[in-house]
């Protein structure tokens, strides 16, 4: 112990101090390198959500006591990363976040007792907004929907009743296409009971609007109709060619585009034929009629009008006739045959297909670009008609062109190392963060610690003195700080120094002396005085 006291002594308190601040920025900054190594690598649960959004989801990660971050104003929640699958499971079965709206859970509270019809009508028509907007939000290329339904309450004794109408104001990625409103306006009216999708209108966040909401054009909704399923059907066809050529020259290699050419006249064909060869009996009337008349001579006796009575020699002519009628209706054969052509077929196809060459590397490891043969491009050709449906009586044209591309395939080798050195986007970040903090830990230890333990480490060279008159007009002695002097700079010779500061040690203080006793030399008899006393007294 004595030991340890006498070597803290000699030390002295500027190099205990200067340990300890060495001592303590070390643990601080170590500390912190610590903590962020070892700190969770935070990645985000939920982001550009609403404040009430945000404010149900913290309740919920602080009642179990997860360790969240806040960013972009509260929209965004960060938590560590292997907790994120079971954090989103945990707050779907809570039903967050909700999206800023509410849908039906709002019956779920049982305080609806003495709620009236007027506010169970309300709450009602809220559900529906709510679970609307939640519906439309969860398509893609829609970050938010806020839906706005108009329901006239039908009245007694009403005969003519208002439809109803929506309004929907969407917050989009890019822009949506004629399909996608249509297909938004569709998904409302199917859910509200009477709504027709022409009274739906909708409006994007800039304020343009997307759909009026005040009636169809049919002339425009007809064409814009027409244009898609044309888009359609290229789109389809460039698919398929597509599909194939990737197989044959390697993915992106081929540049595919259709042109479709398609009617869309709507053709009704009606067709009557008879054939006179096939003739059927149908009906058949016939009628057969008889007559006789007897011409008399002489009187009318009763004799005559007799029965079976015998005629005379008198007896005049008789007149006999008979007529036959006969009518035959025949029904002749007829076929009637209607024939509708649908819109949509296809008049003429024109496809262009650009392939490029290959490339095959020289010598010196680079690619060389070499074009496909005649021979190679025929097959192509053949295998892109038979994939489009080439009719050649319509006049259909197929060009499978080889040009080389702007661009050269990437090397297949540098795809080689993926699974080792596949980092993400968040992986990347992660290791900047940890390489400034060594580069910061390094450049301390050059910078701050090594001076200072070589401050502490180098032994105190001897401080001239200067006297100086106190207070009390004795002398003291006041130690100069010497300035800091490297001993690698010079090397010197150890009694010649001392011999430099001894001398100029004494020539500073015969300086000084002589300068106070110019200042104050009645302070300085009486100290001459003094000593003179101080020597006649021995």
């Amino acid at each position: 112990m004595n030991g340890l006291v006498e070597f803290i002594r000699t030390l002295g308190a500027a190099r205990i101090a200067a340990m300890g601040a060495v001592a303590a920025i070390l643990i601080g900054v170590f500390a912190f390198i610590i903590m962020r190594v070892t700190a969770p690598q935070m990645t985000t649960l939920y982001n550009e959500m609403t404040l009430e959004d945000s404010a149900a989801v913290v309740s919920q990660l602080e009642s179990q006591g997860v360790q969240f971050e806040l960013k972009r104003e509260g929209s965004t929640i960060l938590v560590p990363r292997e907790q994120v699958a079971r954090l989103r499971m945990q707050l779907a079965a809570e039903g967050l976040p909700t999206g800023g709206s509410i849908g039906y859970e709002i019956f779920d509270k049982t305080d609806t007792l003495g709620a009236t019809s007027f506010v169970q009508n309300i709450n009602h028509l809220r559900a529906m907004e709510g679970e609307l907007s939640r519906t439309i939000g969860t398509l893609d290329r829609i970050r938010s929907a806020r839906v706005h339904l108009v329901i006239p309450e039908r009245q007694l004794f009403q005969r003519d009743r208002r439809p109803p109408s929506a309004s929907i104001v969407l917050n989009v990625r890019g822009s949506l296409g004629p399909g996608e409103i249509r297909a938004v306006q569709h998904l409302v009216a199917t859910a509200v009971d009477g709504l027709d999708p022409d009274k739906v209108s909708i409006v994007d966040e800039s304020g343009r609007l997307l759909a009026s909401g005040a009636g169809t054009d049919e002339d425009g909704m007809m064409s814009a109709s027409l244009q898609e399923r044309t888009v359609a059907v290229e789109s389809r066809l460039r698919n398929q060619i597509e599909e194939i050529l990737n197989s044959v020259v390697g993915p992106g290699r081929a540049r595919v585009r259709v042109n479709a050419d398609i009617d869309y006249n709507r053709l009704t064909e009606t067709t009557e034929t008879f054939d006179p060869d096939g003739q059927v009996v149908r009906s058949t009337q016939s009628k057969e009629e008889a007559s006789s008349a007897v011409s008399r001579n002489g009187q009318v006796t009763v004799g005559n009008e007799l029965p079976n009575a015998q005629e005379g020699d008198n007896a005049g002519g008789r007149d006999t006739s008979n007529l036959i009628e006969e009518i035959v209706n025949y029904e002749i054969s007829r076929s009637t045959r209607t024939e509708v052509m649908e819109a949509g077929q296809v008049d003429r196809l024109s496809v262009a297909v650009l392939v490029d060459g290959t490339y095959v590397p020289d010598e010196d490891g680079n690619a060389v670009y070499t074009p496909r043969d005649q021979e190679t491009l025929d097959r192509i050709a053949v295998l892109v008609r038979s994939a489009v449906g080439f009719d050649q009586n319509r006049g259909d044209v197929v060009e499978v062109v080889n040009l080389q591309f702007a661009l050269p395939p990437q090397d297949d080798l540098l795809a080689e190392g993926d699974g080792l050195f596949d980092f993400t986007r968040d992986d990347i970040v992660r290791f900047a963060e940890l390489g400034v903090l060594s580069l910061i830990a390094i450049l301390l230890l050059l910078f701050v610690v090594r001076p200072l333990l070589r401050r502490i480490v180098t032994p105190e060279e001897k401080q001239p003195q200067e006297l100086m008159i106190g207070p009390d007009g004795t002398l003291v002695v006041e130690t100069e700080v010497a300035k800091d002097e490297d001993p690698e700079d010079e090397f010197v010779i150890e009694w010649l120094e001392q011999a430099k500061h001894e001398g100029a040690m004494q020539a500073s203080s015969i300086t000084k002396v002589g300068e106070m006793i110019k200042d104050h030399p009645s302070e300085a008899v009486t100290i001459v005085r003094g000593w003179l006393d101080q020597q006649a007294a021995a």
